[in-house]
């Protein structure tokens, strides 16, 4: 036979080969067919051996047919082999499930935690008495927590800020501050002010800064290390204590309801001058302490570039998880870090 002849017998193994091996139902009746198609007994393997006998021209040509019908028939192979394995593995895997599903007796969907919902509906009632949101981060220069807010280092009130202090000796590039996390949210307030100082879009400013803030404390009923607050300022012409003093009590209604009110009492804080403490009354007539508030200190305006002659402005800011803990009725903050399923699901 000429070799276009042994070419064409070649290629016709083809189909057949293609078709064996797509219907093997195993890995191991694959390499079975395999073996019949590609091995030193088969056909190919005697097609090949006869290529001695062939002259060049012929032997080019079966050669390549040769080629051609080897490469096809290894292709289906291993495209089988993979499909089978893929097979054989999801049945494996089928087969050793277990199910570590824990059973809580009902399925549930999760919901926003109490601190979140008591934050969204916070600036919900700020938004809509006309301030916006302002954020910033939670690892401070001394400057921005301290010095900014009238505090430098030698103040005796800062011993009333418990401060975790950041080790920045082995970071490059740090420079000379000191790095802390931030004890409260009014270093937002100072780069609020500077912001709209440099870019010239105020004042006037009424924003709220809510975020989370770190002291140096021991957890109790009152008190968390890590918690959250919001804080607000406006800063215009003629602001005065009257304003403060009205701004509260609409938030307080806003937010409490109607049927509470607010009340201010002298107290002292070194970034505003007068100080006062924000109470808020209950339904058994007591008072309840919810934060501090006062008119912005000059100094403070001074260090944000604003003049107090010409600007003035008020300040104040209240604890996230207290405010939920008074608008829910709870007993002790901790439950709200605790991830206790059974007090979560009540909100």
């Amino acid at each position: 036979m000429s070799g276009a002849d042994l070419a064409d017998e070649a290629r016709a193994l083809v189909a057949d080969g293609v078709a064996r091996i797509g219907a093997a139902p195993t890995s191991d009746d694959v390499r079975a067919v395999e073996s019949e198609l590609l091995g030193k007994r088969s056909r190919l393997s005697e097609l090949k051996a006869g290529m001695r006998d062939l002259d060049p021209d012929d032997r080019k040509v079966l050669g390549a047919a040769l080629h051609e019908t080897r490469a096809t028939l290894e292709a289906a192979v291993a495209d089988r082999v993979a499909e089978l394995a893929a097979v054989e593995r999801r049945a494996q895997l089928a087969a050793e499930r277990l199910d570590l599903t824990e059973s809580l007796g009902r399925a549930s969907a999760g919901h926003v935690h109490l601190v979140t919902q008591t934050w969204e509906r916070l600036e919900d009632v700020f938004v809509g008495m006309g301030f916006t949101v302002a954020t910033g981060p939670e690892v401070e220069t001394d400057w921005f927590n301290f010095e900014a807010l009238n505090l430098p280092p030698s103040h005796p009130a800062r011993s009333l800020w418990d401060t975790l202090y950041l080790d920045t000796s082995e970071l490059e590039g740090v420079g000379p501050q000191q790095l802390l996390l931030r004890t409260h949210t009014s270093p937002v307030q100072v780069r609020t002010m500077l912001r709209a100082v440099r870019d010239g879009s105020g004042p006037p400013i009424y924003v709220v800064c809510p975020g989370r803030t770190y002291r140096q404390d021991t957890a109790d009923a009152t008190h968390l290390p890590v918690f959250h607050q919001i804080e607000m300022l406006v800063i215009d012409r003629g602001i005065t204590m009257g304003d403060l003093s009205g701004t509260i009590e609409t938030f307080t209604k806003a937010y409490f309801g109607q049927e509470l009110t607010s009340r201010l009492r002298p107290s002292y804080f070194p970034f505003t001058e007068p100080s006062a403490e924000v109470d808020i009354s209950q339904p058994d007539g007591s008072w309840l302490e919810v934060g501090g508030c006062g008119m912005v200190h000059p100094n403070v305006l001074r260090a944000c570039g604003l003049d107090p002659e010409e600007w003035s402005g008020f300040a104040f800011g209240f604890g996230i998880e207290r405010l939920a803990k008074i608008r829910h009725h709870l007993t002790d903050i901790r439950d709200l870090i605790t991830n206790d399923m059974r007090f979560l699901e009540q909100f």
